[in-house]
């Protein structure tokens, strides 16, 4: 099986625990979503690869950050959203694991993270102030900063603006907004691409398909 591994907390566990299975003889390949999920997958004797020698993965496994009955999803938190974003897109499916606190009625409770280039920061930031005004919502932005104090940069280079909206009524619309603005590398909104979701809770695990 051709395998993309997602990034995250919830993710670093599902490598593990298929760390072990690869031990005991399954047959996996895996393409990793970050510099971290890469070194969690080599120290757990993983195969990777990359989307440049395969054109296509069989299944997805990744976290998320919110979750709505339609199967959208708010991801970045962890700050690979782009990386996780070809992944998914990649992939025949997308297997989303969280525990059931990720899962809402409406995204936007958790911050959407923005991933921009830091060129002309403020040009960008005006625009995608202009799209959320004509999605009909609003909302403070602001760079994400790392533990040291320091500007967050991703994998790629890029710095990630987290805005707060508190509610997004039509994700979607927002998605293909935000996605027109240059300087806009790609946005945490993943619309279409969860096949399925598997939420944890004290009853047990939950199991939501794509309608």
């Amino acid at each position: 099986m051709r395998l993309g591994l997602g990034t995250g907390s919830t993710a670093k566990h599902f490598v593990e625990l298929l760390g072990t299975r690869v031990r005991e003889g399954l047959d996996i390949i895996g393409v990793p979503t970050s510099e971290a999920t890469r070194a969690d997958a080599i120290r757990c004797g993983i195969r990777l690869t990359t989307l440049d020698n395969i054109d296509r993965l069989d299944l997805t496994v990744d976290g998320a950050d919110e979750i709505d009955p339609d199967l959208n999803l708010i991801k970045g938190g962890g700050g690979a959203l782009l990386r996780e974003k070809i992944v998914a897109a990649a992939s025949d499916r997308m297997v989303v694991i969280a525990d059931d606190s990720k899962w809402v009625e409406t995204l936007g409770r958790f911050p959407l993270p923005i991933e921009v280039i830091p060129f002309g920061l403020g040009a960008t930031q005006r625009l995608v102030a202009k799209a959320f005004a004509e999605c009909g919502i609003s909302g403070q932005m602001g760079v994400r900063k790392g533990a040291d104090g320091h500007v967050f940069v991703t994998d790629s280079g890029h710095w990630i603006v987290d805005a707060h909206l508190g509610r997004i009524a039509d994700a979607p619309r927002l998605a293909q907004s935000l996605a027109s603005i240059p300087g806009v590398v790609e946005h945490g909104l993943f619309i279409g691409l969860a096949s399925i979701a598997l939420l944890a809770g004290v009853e047990g695990i939950r199991i939501f398909e794509r309608r």
